[in-house]
């Protein structure tokens, strides 16, 4: 019988919350099965680009990474926030320990590649990327990893990497191993059939509801790629993966207590 292991990805709604972001690590530390942290960057890095003067280009709501944004969100996401995140958890007693993929070669991207526009640093993944058998020791050793959305190429570029990706090829190279449950938290109940409704849960999304949904311009941006990653993870033999909101952790791993779950 495989070993319980829950991958959680937290966004940055919540990291730009530093009183939220306590309560939610609280939860986090108090799960007692093994368990990955994979987190976003929030608005720290458009914060400090703005400062610095580093114009920032977007396309169809996707960052352009150009090399100075690369350095500030290489600052950012793998240096202040994942570090900060590690220092809190350390202080609930959570042996934390912070990673880009370029540490120890724990997720290999390759650039992005697009017919007609060119993302600078934008590196994407799959399950092959992840060296899951370090990472699977550094959980035998009772370490919790924690992995912010930075990886590389091996030929000494990093990469700028979509965070809900990151957690989903992490839950398919690890779900070889251990009976996987990958939870996207954010600031929604759920998936709404309403945006404006927080009371219109779906309790459960396949991926033909997936397309119907999206066909009729239910689903609103920032859902998208979390649901394109969910059903991914589906598809490759993840367990259980959910989408709930961030402040009903601990209420799902008990009993998993609302949210949508994502199915084939």
């Amino acid at each position: 019988m495989k070993e319980k292991l829950y991958i959680i990805k937290i966004g940055g709604a919540l990291i730009d919350d530093p009183e939220l972001l306590n309560q939610f690590l609280e939860q986090f530390s108090e799960i007692k099965e093994k368990k990955i942290l994979v987190h976003g960057g929030g608005k720290l890095a458009t914060t400090l680009a703005d400062k610095l003067g580093v114009e920032q280009k977007m396309i169809n709501g996707r960052r352009i990474t150009d090399k100075d944004t690369l350095d500030i969100v290489a600052m950012v996401y793998a240096g202040s926030i994942n570090k900060n995140i590690v220092a809190k958890l350390q202080q609930k007693k959570c042996k934390a320990i912070g990673f880009s993929g370029a540490d120890a070669n724990l997720i290999k991207a390759k650039k992005r590649e697009h017919p007609e526009i060119d993302f600078g640093f934008v590196g994407d993944i799959e399950k092959e990327s992840v060296n899951r058998k370090l990472i699977s020791k550094l959980i035998k050793l009772k370490l919790v990893p924690v992995f912010s959305a930075i990886t590389h190429d091996k030929k000494g570029n990093l990469f700028n990497t979509n965070a809900d990706t990151i957690a989903s090829v992490i839950a398919q190279a690890l779900s070889l191993k251990y009976d996987v449950e990958l939870l996207y938290c954010f600031d929604k109940e759920g998936v709404l059939e309403n945006v404006e409704d927080p009371g219109s849960v779906i309790k459960r999304v396949s991926a033909e509801e997936f397309s119907v949904l999206k066909e009729a311009g239910k689903l609103h941006k920032g859902i998208l790629p979390k649901l394109e990653n969910a059903l991914g993870a589906v598809k490759n033999n993840v367990n259980k993966v959910f989408l709930i909101k961030e402040t009903q952790l601990k209420k799902h791993i008990e009993n998993h207590h609302g949210g949508t779950e994502i199915c084939l």
